[in-house]
């Protein structure tokens, strides 16, 4: 899917492949530097090889119920999307849903149009009724922009969150049905 950014920037949605690799792995790596809302730390993120990170895509390539969209600015990786349906029977109904979008590309659209690609996506999958995730809950403007998409806040997880100066951040549950 091809856009063009407020900007006038290209943008491309479109599923990862193995040769995105290297460049999936240093998106990781710099959204971990630039923000604390992932659950990976800059020294997770480093420890990733290059194999680890092609056997990632690889295991999406693999399962067509998940989903591994790419956003990319002029060729460049900038943000990504996941969504990994339910492993056992009685949770295949349900998808769990991440986002993560480089600082210097925040506020230009491209969360929202992910969003929107995934949505376009679980709508179409044959099992999905419902994304769920869990949002750090200082992350007010990504909170925010769930809502705009009627993903609903279920409860919290107080403390759910450990950093690494030991203090702690509360988890946002959110959900929505897709169908």
């Amino acid at each position: 899917m091809q856009q063009l950014l407020r900007n006038g920037q290209e943008l491309v949605i479109r599923p990862a492949t193995l040769e995105d690799a290297p460049a999936l792995l240093d998106n990781l790596r710099i959204m971990t530097r630039e923000t604390d809302f992932l659950l990976f730390s800059p020294e997770e993120a480093m420890a990733i090889d290059l194999a680890a990170e092609r056997a990632f895509i690889q295991s999406y390539l693999d399962h067509p119920n998940h989903l591994l969209l790419l956003a990319l600015v002029e060729g460049k990786v900038v943000g990504s999307v996941t969504v990994n349906q339910g492993y056992f029977a009685k949770q295949a109904h349900r998808g769990e849903f991440g986002i993560g979008v480089q600082h210097a590309y925040w506020n230009m659209g491209i969360g929202r149009r992910l969003i929107t690609a995934t949505l376009r996506w679980a709508t179409t999958h044959p099992q999905l009724e419902i994304l769920h995730f869990s949002a750090f809950a200082n992350n007010e403007k990504a909170i925010q922009l769930y809502r705009n998409f009627d993903f609903q806040e279920h409860g919290r997880i107080p403390q759910g969150i450990r950093h690494k100066d030991g203090s702690y951040v509360d988890l946002v549950v959110m959900s929505r049905r897709v169908k």
